[in-house]
């Protein structure tokens, strides 16, 4: 069967903020409706919903979200599910719709990517983030994602001669980026020094090397390329590829704990898909939840030699002026990280990237942006690759 090409005809977000008067339905409400609204459709137009999300039971006794969502939303009657993937559910959700529409099962689908964090006390959102990790050979020896993120940057710096502080452009250019997305968690800069002086968690990792959680909401309607002229005229962005892959859940099943192999995998079947490499690629949207995972990501998707990701930062060449410009309106260490929502909203900017309404953030003349979302410390990776369609 020929599949058909899928475009993105509306994208809508919430800022990332600690929303304590808000609810995850009213959060997924506003993005939806939003994504709805810059596409120019109508609900009776919708076939299905698909939400990503990974903790809605545990830390807010909700669970049934297609249904809900659908129902506040005014999509009553419609196919709705709710994808898990851990920190990958937003693109989980994504890579689902985009299949739909692909293989001709729907027209028009909504995916929307949600998390509310911050209604519980700590020690519960812990617990839970710790839950994509191995419960029987990783969580029940008490080791966090922190944790977990500390062994491997330890080693790293062992392995390659890297000093904690030479992570320090990861931070610096997301704050940077931050500062002008209206929808961002942090949007005051970092310093070198700032960054160096920062508070430890669990070293080497100290509070600036992390990415921070929110709640947050964002969304995109998706159809046929060949039908996304009746809705838009301009700022219709095609999806080029959608690729998956997977590794072990526990770091010391891996055969090499410094290499990505499924962001590696999954990239590279994506460019496969796209017919692009990595020097095609105008921006990338990695999944910086800790400043080690930018480094990994960028070395696994192919844009810096094995032990070379914190050198391509050193040298400038991931800020906005650079080679591969990453985060460009903050990603997750300043955007913030809603996790369930966050691969939704890596869409979403690469989206306005595409579409040349990035603002004081647009990267010139951008034509094809990639985005990464992960699960885990490695174990579900998920690439989109988009295109500027005229």
């Amino acid at each position: 069967m020929k599949m058909r090409d899928v475009s993105i005809i509306g994208v809508g977000q919430t800022k990332v903020a600690e929303h304590w008067d808000r609810s995850l339905r009213h959060l997924a409400g506003e993005a939806i409706l939003a994504a709805m609204k810059d596409a120019h459709i109508e609900p009776a137009a919708v076939d299905a919903l698909y939400v990503g999300n990974m903790l809605s039971g545990l830390l807010n006794g909700q669970e049934h979200l297609g249904a809900l969502i659908a129902d506040f939303v005014g999509l009553r009657g419609i196919e709705a599910l709710k994808v898990e993937a851990a920190c990958g559910s937003g693109a989980a959700a994504l890579r689902l719709g985009y299949a739909m529409v692909a293989g001709g099962i729907h027209d028009l689908v909504v995916v929307c990517g949600v998390e509310k964090m911050t209604d519980t006390v700590n020690a519960e959102t812990t617990t839970g983030l710790a839950m994509a990790a191995d419960a029987d050979y990783e969580s029940i020896h008490g080791v966090t994602f922190v944790g977990i993120n500390a062994l491997l940057m330890r080693r790293y710096m062992y392995e390659y001669g890297v000093k904690h502080e030479d992570f320090a452009p990861f931070t610096v250019n997301a704050h940077r980026n931050a500062a002008s997305n209206p929808y961002a968690m942090f949007r005051e800069r970092v310093t070198v020094e700032q960054f160096s002086r920062a508070r430890m968690i669990a070293d080497p990792i100290n509070l600036l090397d992390s990415s921070g959680i929110g709640d947050g909401a964002a969304a995109v309607v998706l159809c046929p390329s060949t039908m996304a002229g009746e809705y838009r005229r301009e700022g219709v962005v095609r999806i080029r590829a959608s690729a998956m892959a997977t590794d072990a859940v526990a770091v010391h099943d891996r055969p090499d704990p410094l290499w990505l192999s499924a962001a590696e995998a999954s990239a590279f079947k994506a460019y496969q898909q796209a017919g692009v490499g990595p020097r095609d690629i105008d921006l990338f949207e990695l999944h910086d939840a800790f400043t080690i995972m930018s480094a990994l990501s960028l070395e696994a998707a192919g844009f810096a030699e094995r032990g070379k990701g914190v050198r391509l930062a050193q040298a400038g060449e991931i800020a906005r002026e650079g080679r591969i410009p990453i985060c460009t309106m903050g990603g997750l260490k300043a955007r913030g990280h809603p996790v369930g929502a966050t691969g939704v909203y890596q869409v979403v900017e690469v989206a306005l990237q595409l579409r040349g309404e990035a603002g004081p953030n647009q990267i010139p003349n951008a034509r094809l942006g990639m985005a990464q979302n992960i699960g885990g410390s490695g174990a579900t990776v998920i690439t989109h690759i988009l295109e500027a369609q005229d």
